[in-house]
């Protein structure tokens, strides 16, 4: 599992970041619940999303 970090949002995408400052982006519809800017999640190796901590 990674775990990414919600840098900011960019129209109808969410950009997280990771431990190495990498940068991903996932659309906001695939996304399952609602996050905030600094909120943590775990991507699995299936792309299955799970929030970790909300800030």
């Amino acid at each position: 599992m990674t775990k990414l970090k919600v840098d900011r949002f960019d129209g109808t995408m969410v950009i997280f970041t990771d431990k190495e400052k990498k940068f991903f982006a996932i659309e906001k519809v695939e996304i399952p619940f609602e996050l905030k800017k600094g909120d943590l999640v775990e991507i699995d190796d299936e792309g299955n999303l799970t929030l970790v901590k909300k800030k």
